[in-house]
């Protein structure tokens, strides 16, 4: 009887939210990949800045088409060798844009490019920026059965497979958020690992039980995530036209927006507040809702491992009762690390981060910003400063290693 109730109240909740979303008419709303249509994100916000970009496509084993975008420095008097290349791995409903919307000299895309690096920018499955699937249609459920998981051990090893194609060379990975969630499963894959020489990590996340958001933790009480799945939603489109007119009415005098921020990442102390109209011109990006169903398994939870189908198709998945786990004591003592958190970073928790230290055999560089939350390290003003030239140190710090 609970249980119906709950049931029910789930699905009321959803009809409420979908009226919000504007999805329910339609089902799954559609988000077209401009990527033929207007240029790409080279086009778009790279290269009117100056920089030379080109457009790259890298195919997942399981179809799917991503986009990636080489960039290199229009500033030609720097004086530094050439670097080796890097690949930027951005965070949830967020795309490879998300390293370039601030000024050149603030942004760490253009950053890295001027100091002689060789830019390789990620666009997870499903984003703007990538290009779809091979034979499925975003319209189509399968095309939106994935999450994090297959991030890790599809997209990122396609990913540094095409880099290493082009380059000969193993590669430096900086990931923000969802991206070292990727990072970190997919190192404890020796084909993956052996192809980088070295990682980044900014607002490392693997485990999620000792987050602090309010907003998020609100809607994991809720089951949100169980909710959408009753009603049939596959992707997560949080820019729908309606949606997005809400945002944008309640920031103009109605909410204070960096507030509301606040509530999901942590108090923000550098976040640029007046550019909240350039970020939502890109921001955010769709995902799936298996995604946000993985992520909220890992906060009830407390595990960091693969996707929790239900006990009877664990066993027909993976042969046993429950997930298996990423062990990250699996990740080799040999990769150099560096990771970046923030005292007031409400997504990554300064004790869920000292549990993934723990699990790990090496002991990464660790940088400590007692004043930093989660989006800071990526749009914090104060960024090149406060981490952004000590991870430039760390890469050159390292040997670089060609491949055969």
């Amino acid at each position: 009887m609970a249980s119906s109730v709950l049931r029910a109240l789930m699905l009321a909740f959803a009809l409420s939210l979908c009226i919000f979303f504007a999805e329910c008419s339609t089902g799954d709303l559609i988000i077209e990949h401009s990527q033929s249509v207007d240029g790409g994100l080279c086009r778009n916000l790279i290269g009117p800045c100056g920089y030379t970009c080109l457009e790259h496509t890298a195919q997942t084993k399981d179809g799917f088409l991503l986009g990636l975008q080489r960039v290199s420095s229009g500033i030609l008097n720097l004086g530094v060798q050439t670097a080796p290349p890097v690949l930027l791995l951005h965070g949830l409903f967020m795309g490879g844009d998300a390293w370039f919307m601030d000024s050149p000299n603030q942004s760490l895309g253009f950053i890295l490019a001027d100091h002689g690096f060789d830019v390789w920018v990620g666009n997870v499955r499903g984003t703007k920026w990538s290009h779809g699937h091979e034979s499925l249609s975003d319209g189509d459920k399968e095309f939106w059965d994935w999450s994090w998981e297959e991030m890790a051990l599809y997209d990122l090893e396609a990913m540094l497979s095409y880099i290493n194609s082009k380059t000969s060379s193993k590669v430096f990975i900086v990931g923000h958020s969802q991206g070292t969630i990727m990072s970190l499963a997919a190192f404890t894959q020796p084909d993956i690992v052996n192809m980088v020489e070295a990682a980044a990590l900014l607002s490392p996340i693997s485990y999620l039980d000792h987050i602090t958001s309010k907003l998020v933790l609100n809607l994991v009480h809720m089951y949100l995530d169980e909710a959408l799945g009753l009603l049939g939603l596959h992707q997560l489109n949080l820019k729908s036209d309606i949606l997005t007119n809400m945002i944008d009415s309640a920031c103009d005098g109605h909410l204070d927006c960096s507030d509301l921020l606040a509530s999901i990442t942590g108090v923000n102390c550098c976040f640029n507040s007046s550019r909240v109209d350039v970020y939502l011109e890109y921001e955010p990006h769709p995902s799936s809702v298996k995604n946000l169903k993985h992520l909220f398994q890992m906060i009830r939870k407390g595990t960091f491992a693969r996707y929790d189908y239900g006990t009877l198709k664990n066993l027909v998945q993976y042969g046993q009762l429950k997930p298996p786990a990423f062990d990250l004591s699996k990740i080799p003592k040999s990769l150099p690390m560096w990771m970046a958190h923030g005292g007031n970073d409400a997504l990554g928790d300064v004790i869920d981060v000292q549990h993934t230290l723990k699990e790990l055999k090496s002991k990464p560089n660790v940088l400590f910003l007692e004043d930093y939350g989660h989006i800071d390290f990526l749009l914090s003003t104060r960024a090149y400063e406060d981490l952004y030239d000590n991870m430039i140190e760390f890469f050159r710090s390292c040997g670089t290693s060609t491949s055969s």
